[in-house]
């Protein structure tokens, strides 16, 4: 075995999905797996019950970032992660999705010396306004190993001129999490607590702040929201970041708001929905995995995979074309279909790949050049 010690980084909600599967895989292959919690994500509602419902082992170490602008949020994690960095002296390092706490783990990482595993390398919006998408390009460039959802995140990484021995097309980790848990979701009680019927109802997310955070789109978006109502009565589990924004502004009659659901209740949720509107990356994956028709309020997506072989389709954000598109998909639902190799076993794959790649003295590191390439002009 080549990496013994693994130290697994999660910060924030849609983390925990991914890196539960990892850790497993691992340990289950020997590794001395070493959980780490940034902190980005705190309260009960973000935290704590998708813990429980996960059945993840409380973090081993705890860094309470809290919430901040990027640079305070990414700076303090910086500073907290570099000298446990140095006290653990791991093997190697996995950072999940593409969160502020990703980047700067990696960072430290990358400076440190172990061999870096980015979960979700490759996806690309092409929407540089997002933070994410910065976030994604940034940690992928100083990775060991890019460890891609999809075909199509792996040839962006090799159009952006990775190394093949860089890139491993391994699989969903997020499809690992759900269809282990889904005949548990399916036992929830949500749908009967909330009065709703299977097939009768659409579920609705926001948080992103190109959505909740501006009163102008928020209202764009809850006026279309509010036509659909009138077709298909909406739930909107309450994203914390959007609560006080959705409560200033009011929202149409046919929408109704709920506190943000744990993991099992909102795989309940999806399940069970007519149609997911939403603006979450994740959603798209979980609703192409379930087979529930989805359309995303945005004007870009980072997992095309989900429109090209999936359920998801591209609303964007004008209210009149998110109406438009919420009618067609209800009289003409798209036929389920799942991508290749969302099967539940990616994280398995990545074990493999972590365990049987060498070490950081044995391998090439991310700005070494592919065997007969050139630095430059000959």
């Amino acid at each position: 075995m080549a990496v013994t010690r693994i130290v697994c980084v999660a910060g924030a909600r849609p983390n925990y999905m991914k890196i539960k599967p990892v850790m497993d895989a691992l340990e289950r292959h020997g590794a001395d797996v070493v959980l780490v919690h940034t902190g980005q994500h705190y309260d009960e509602s973000m935290n704590d019950v998708f813990f429980r419902d996960l059945g993840i082992r409380p973090p081993d170490r705890y860094l309470g970032a809290g919430s901040g602008t990027h640079a305070q949020q990414t700076g303090r994690v910086m500073a907290a992660f570099e000298p446990l960095l140095d006290e653990l002296s791991p093997d190697a390092v996995v950072v999940v999705g593409d969160i502020n706490s990703t980047l700067a783990c990696a960072l430290v990482t990358a400076k440190a010396g172990p061999l870096l595993a980015h979960v979700e390398a490759g996806l690309r919006s092409r929407d540089w306004s997002m933070p994410e998408e910065v976030n994604r390009v940034a940690t992928d460039r100083v990775s060991d190993y890019l460890l891609a959802p999809s075909p199509d995140a792996a040839a962006n990484l090799r159009a952006e001129g990775y190394r093949e021995d860089q890139v491993h097309v391994v699989g969903n980790v997020m499809i690992d999490t759900l269809l282990a848990n889904l005949e548990r979701a399916r036992a929830s009680d949500v749908l009967d607590r909330y009065g709703l019927t299977r097939g009768r109802y659409g579920l609705v997310t926001l948080h992103r702040p190109a959505n909740v955070d501006d009163p102008d789109a928020l209202r764009g978006l809850l006026k279309a929201l509010g036509g659909i109502a009138g077709r298909c009565p909406l739930l909107l589990p309450v994203h914390p970041r959007a609560a006080e924004r959705l409560a200033a502004i009011g929202v149409p009659a046919g929408i109704r708001l709920v506190p943000a659901a744990g993991y099992l209740d909102f795989i309940a949720l999806q399940d069970g929905a007519r149609v997911v509107l939403t603006d979450s990356g994740g959603v798209q994956e979980e609703t192409t995995a379930l087979g529930v028709p989805c359309v995303t309020l945005r004007e870009n997506t980072e997992r095309p995979v989900t429109v090209r072989e999936g359920t998801n389709v591209l609303a964007g954000t004008d209210p009149d074309r998110i109406t438009a598109t919420v009618n067609r998909v209800l009289d003409d639902p798209p036929a389920p279909r799942c991508p290749a190799l969302w099967d539940g076993r990616a994280s398995e794959r990545i074990a493999r790949v972590l365990l049987e790649g060498g070490t950081a003295r044995t391998r090439a590191r991310p700005t070494d050049l592919a065997p007969g390439a050139t630095s430059g002009p000959a």
